[in-house]
């Protein structure tokens, strides 16, 4: 690998665009190109366009008045244009005299009687000034850090490196057997593509070339994590015994019927637990599919066979309602349920975790606290982790190192997530997991009606409020925020709390929120549970797990705030009864196009599949997914949606390089993976 060849400043700037090392600056790659090399004619420019052009200074004046212009004509044999700057230093006036040749490149753009060019990008010729032979790279760049130095220093790097044959091909096989080039010449022909190149196919990073570099970055993100799968095969678990009985018990004991979709998961899992190595499947189902039930069903048979399970939830208010349920399934059939809070006293902290490391516990409830150093379990065997997608690569690496059975036996995982990861994510991203969907509701679930109001119909949703009420049903109120906030001035609960009970005088509104002791925030959601509060005003805490089927209208404050999936998981609060529900989005003026994009997106929408394809569209994976908690590094060149078909080669290529144990791998992923060595540490 050459040395650097960055001066301390550049160093300082480079970093500002994310440039640490020599092959980061390799993979800066141009945005767009331009054509300079060839000169077209005067007479045969076309406005709107951008060109080259070649002609002789005729005159050069500056002007002062409506505004300090300086004015150039320049002509070649077949006709002249005007080049305008508004913005010049002395240096240019005297570069711009009369008589001297110059080469133009800009866009042309018609003023009443004459085509002229505005700042154009221009040089004054020597006799030996010959056209470029490549297309001219433009790239994002910093303060301080011009495209020409940048452009300087990108040259003399792939000079360096080719020099000094710095980045080989570690899989030459494979890259003949996909008809791709070499990375040198990939790198060398993205900066400066030949002008007999088309392009527009480097423009829209198309090409023989680009293909090469996007091949390489989704090979280095599926050796890691396809790594990490066939890693996983390698280490111990305690294998699960399935108890038939129990099965069918449990089942007759449902108020409802399992669909086929369930079944089906159910057996993918029952055939991982089976196994002498830890099981590590992504459970994926819309708001709403029966994806709890599943996972207890499979808890249970754990905890036949004499081991603990762990249920982690994002939130309190989730763990406080899996432990309300799973209690109400489970300890009829004797297992003793407990629940583990960040926010309970120490003394009862205590309690629990001596429970937990006697094994007095089988099945212990909690947010992110039941994974903390000072929890330990006597013999965890299995952890579901609902809402996965808060918890990342990382997390999930820890996870797996700690509470060993015996030192040796890892617990089995299995991840759950209500937000539906497109495939081209669950293909990338999600690799080292295997992935199950339950992709049906089940029967009765009411299909719920979306509306869009704007903010001047806030009073007609008053009414439609009182109406619900009367007829026997519950309201959730969401608003954003918890306090009044001057910069974005939304409505904040609070706020909307006070406007509802004041209007409200013959119906119950309640309040609830984040920043509540979870005791208080136990009792309100109790008493809505039990009808006693009519009306519940609430911040998105109730995003995932509550569930009321007696609650049918929901209006979202300010939804154009909010993202896609979050819409739909507060939406999915409604409609679990047997009424017809509504969810009305109110919105205020102004919105954006990703606003507008987003409403009519949930509008249109109830399939979340459908609805997470279309919030990648718009957000991109790095804040679809987090970048924090993906711990994933995020990727520079490929992009998924764009390059599935590379991927899908990707995908099965690192497959067969892990299988037959290539000795090049980690170098790849070294090369290509900025942060990898960190994540493996984890």
């Amino acid at each position: 690998m050459p040395k650097s060849i960055f001066t301390p400043s550049q160093t300082i700037k480079l970093r500002k665009l994310h440039i640490a090392t020599v092959f980061d600056l390799l993979l800066h790659l141009p945005t767009r190109y331009q054509n300079k090399t060839k000169i077209e004619s005067i007479k045969n420019i076309v406005p709107g366009t951008r060109v080259q052009i070649e002609g002789v200074i005729k005159q050069s004046t500056v002007n002062y008045r409506p505004r300090k212009n300086l004015i150039v004509i320049i002509a070649d044999e077949s006709d002249s244009i005007q080049l305008r700057f508004i913005n010049f230093y002395p240096s240019q006036i005297k570069d711009l005299s009369e008589g001297k040749k110059i080469r133009v490149f800009g866009e042309v753009k018609k003023n009443l009687f004459l085509n002229e060019m505005i700042h154009p990008q221009y040089k004054v010729l020597n006799a030996d000034d010959p056209l470029p032979q490549t297309f001219s790279p433009i790239y994002p760049t910093t303060s301080g850090l011009s495209q020409k130095l940048l452009c300087k220093l990108i040259k003399k790097s792939i000079d360096k490196s080719i020099e000094a044959k710095a980045y080989i091909d570690y899989f030459p096989e494979l890259y003949l057997k996909r008809k791709l080039p070499l990375l040198m010449d990939a790198i060398e022909a993205i900066h400066f593509p030949s002008k007999d190149s088309d392009i527009d196919l480097f423009d829209r990073k198309d090409n023989f070339y680009h293909h090469r570099l996007i091949y390489d970055e989704l090979l280095a993100q599926q050796l890691f994590l396809r790594g990490l799968y066939h890693q996983k095969k390698l280490h111990l678990a305690m294998p699960i015994q399935f108890y038939d009985q129990l099965h069918h018990t449990f089942i007759e004991n449902l108020e409802f019927k399992l669909t086929e979709e369930q079944e089906t998961v159910l057996q993918d899992i029952y055939s991982d637990l089976k196994n002498n190595h830890p099981m590590n499947r992504l459970l994926q189902g819309d708001v709403g599919s029966g994806k709890t039930v599943v996972a207890v069903m499979a808890a249970i048979q754990v905890i036949k066979s004499g081991y603990q399970v762990a249920f982690m939830a994002p939130t309190e208010i989730l763990a406080e309602q899996h432990f309300s349920k799973i209690k109400e399934w489970l300890e009829p059939l004797g297992f003793r349920v407990d629940l583990l809070r960040g926010s309970m006293s120490p003394s009862n902290k205590k309690i629990a975790q001596k429970k937990i490391m006697d094994g007095e516990s089988d099945i212990i409830i909690g947010t992110h606290a039941l994974f903390q150093e000072e929890v330990i379990f006597k013999n965890l065997a299995f952890y579901i982790i609902d809402e996965q997608h808060r918890f990342g690569v990382e997390q999930r690496i820890r996870l797996r190192k700690n509470n060993l059975i015996n030192k040796k036996f890892e617990a089995h995982q299995l991840m759950m997530s209500a937000t539906p990861i497109p495939r081209t994510l669950s293909m990338s991203y999600f690799s080292d997991m295997d992935i199950s969907v339950i992709n049906k509701l089940p029967p009765g679930r009411q299909i719920i009606t979306t509306k869009l109001f704007s903010e001047e119909r806030r009073k007609d949703i008053l009414e439609i409020i009182n109406k619900e009420v009367i007829g026997g049903s519950q309201v959730y109120w969401v608003c954003p925020l918890i306090e009044e906030s001057e910069t974005l001035q939304l409505e904040t609960a609070e706020n909307t709390y006070m406007v509802l009970n004041k209007y409200f005088k013959h119906h119950e509104v309640g309040l609830i929120h984040g920043r509540m002791k979870s005791s208080e925030k136990e009792m309100v959601m109790e008493r809505f549970k039990n009808k006693e509060i009519k009306i519940l005003v609430a911040t998105t805490v109730i995003e995932v797990g509550v569930d009321v089927p007696n609650a049918t209208l929901m209006i979202i404050e300010n939804a154009e705030r909010m993202g896609l999936s979050q819409l739909h998981q507060l939406r999915g609060r409604i409609g679990r009864g047997t009424k017809k529900s509504v969810c009305i989005m109110l919105y205020q003026k102004k919105l954006s196009i990703i606003a507008k994009q987003r409403l009519r997106t949930i509008y249109e929408n109830i399939d979340g599949f459908k609805i997470s394809e279309e919030d990648l569209k718009i957000r991109g994976p790095g804040e679809f997914l987090g970048l924090k908690q993906s711990g994933v590094p995020m990727l520079r060149v490929a992009d998924i949606q764009k390059d599935s078909a590379l991927l899908e080669l990707a995908k099965q290529d690192a497959d067969h390089l892990i299988k037959s144990k290539h000795p090049s791998i980690n170098l790849h992923v070294e090369r290509w993976l900025r942060n990898y060595q960190e994540i493996i540490r984890a």
